[in-house]
């Protein structure tokens, strides 16, 4: 601190400490380091024992006065502290933790969805503060206490964090206003260039599906939003499957010159029958590293989300499909991330590396 340090940090790199030990390791800082004044006390959490969040109140309680941390949890193996669950701890106890961070936190909602969107890493359903199941309540009794007071099970309320009021269902006879106005209560604020393509891409999926939800327009947003300077685009396909034959694929795909090729392969399934013939056509030889689907909405016409990563030559590019057909969505996310290799948008990996674990594509990504 003397020697012109103004943040002081006192990391749990592998989260082995306790509570308990943060809070005593805090109290011997500030009452023994002679710091100047200005100096900022940092903790910084991980969660291999599922202590972060606890230890970083334990050590906000003992002078703590800064934290490091990342949305959703983030991180190398477990993860960091989850950035939201501490701001609203703190928000909610004030009667425990008098203090203020200054995070808008109705804003928490929309930045978790851009975290997952962006990484590819989507979090549990049952995730404090962002997840699915949040603020969902199944059991009748509970059900039966929220209606009558929402106090007796909401400890806070679904808009402190901006997760929306209602949610809106839009369908096909809906406009391009009506969609605009939608994607800015949400959050978005799109150029004119990408509401079109947004429109574009609502009109096609309400064609196949009876309702669209906010969940199938963040998905529709999230596709489209990593199309920016495409040097490959996906124009048709077709894939042939069954239990009694072999799975062949023909894709037929359009290069950043205009340049228009076709090719066939078959493999063993559909889909990897399809990422072969896109990869002939594309000349394209990289590895596929993660393969992930889940499905946004509920029914049987819900919206399939596709998130791939690929990586070739020393770099690896995160790529989005969404479609209510699987094998479309996943056709889409693959040549997304090889529109991004393609055109050098990829994430460096060291040399010779055969495989990047998710947890290390992101911590080059976004640091520790």
């Amino acid at each position: 601190a003397r020697a012109g340090a103004r943040i002081l940090n006192a990391p749990d790199t592998v989260g082995y400490t306790t509570p308990k030990e943060i809070y005593e390791m805090f109290r011997y800082l500030k009452e023994h380091v002679d710091a100047p004044e200005g100096v900022i006390f940092s903790t910084h959490n991980h969660n291999d024992l599922g202590l972060a969040v606890a230890n970083t109140l334990a050590a906000i309680e003992a002078g703590a006065e800064q934290v490091e941390g990342t949305i959703n949890g983030i991180g190398e193996r477990a993860g960091n502290v989850a950035l939201e669950e501490v701001v609203m701890a703190i928000r909610t106890r004030q009667d425990r933790y008098p203090f203020h961070t200054g995070i808008r936190t109705t804003e928490i909602y929309r930045t978790s969805k851009l975290v997952q969107t962006v990484t590819g890493v989507s979090v549990q359903p049952n995730k404090a503060i962002v997840g699915a199941n949040a603020f969902a309540h199944e059991s009748g009794i509970h059900q039966d206490g929220v209606l009558k007071d929402r106090s007796t099970y909401e400890i806070m309320r679904p808009e402190d964090v901006g997760v929306p009021e209602s949610v809106l269902v839009l369908g096909k006879h809906s406009g391009r206003h009506a969609l605009r106005r939608r994607l800015e209560e949400l959050g978005y604020h799109l150029s004119e260039e990408e509401i079109d393509r947004a429109f574009a891409r609502f009109k096609e999926l309400a064609d196949r599906k009876k309702y669209i939800t906010d969940h199938d327009l963040e998905a529709i947003v999230g596709e489209e939003q990593q199309k920016t300077g495409e040097a490959l685009r996906l124009e048709s396909f077709q894939v042939v499957s069954g239990t009694q034959t072999v799975p062949t694929a023909t894709a037929r795909v359009v290069l950043a010159s205009g340049e228009v090729r076709q090719e066939a392969a078959s493999g063993d399934g559909p889909v990897d029958a399809l990422y072969r013939a896109i990869d002939r056509a594309v000349g394209f030889q990289g590895r596929l590293l993660q393969y992930e689907l889940k499905a946004v909405t509920e029914g049987q016409d819900a919206l399939g989300e596709v998130t791939v990563r690929v990586m070739s030559g020393g770099r690896v590019a995160l790529g989005r499909g969404v479609s209510t057909d699987v094998i479309e969505a996943s056709a889409r996310a693959y040549v997304a991330a090889l529109s991004k290799l393609l055109s050098g948008r990829g994430i460096p990996v060291q040399p010779g590396a055969d495989e990047v674990p998710a947890e290390g594509w992101m911590q080059r990504a976004w640091g520790d």
